[in-house]
């Protein structure tokens, strides 16, 4: 059965470009594992700062063994300098 990733993030405003550049690796990497379907980013239309992505996977173990890699931590790590929430 597919599983539905849903990640809410809340970046601090003025990096746009290095966020979306993170954000594009981390899609980038992500489709090159095992059971990734596809993903997509929303912004909200009143607060850019404001995203959602939504990942597709075949099955929930592909997320989270992509969510434990090292590859990915260490993205998300990069991520989270630019982050003020959830």
């Amino acid at each position: 059965m597919a599983a539905k990733i849903l990640i809410k993030r809340q970046f601090s405003e003025g990096q746009a470009g290095e966020i979306f550049s993170l954000l594009n690796k981390l899609r980038t990497k992500a489709r090159n594992q095992q059971g990734y379907i596809t993903g997509e980013t929303l912004q909200e239309h009143n607060n850019p700062q404001k995203k959602l992505v939504i990942g597709t996977w075949e099955h929930i173990d592909n997320w989270f063994t992509w969510k434990e890699s090292t590859e990915r931590r260490q993205l998300e790590a990069m991520l989270e300098i630019y982050q003020e929430g959830p």
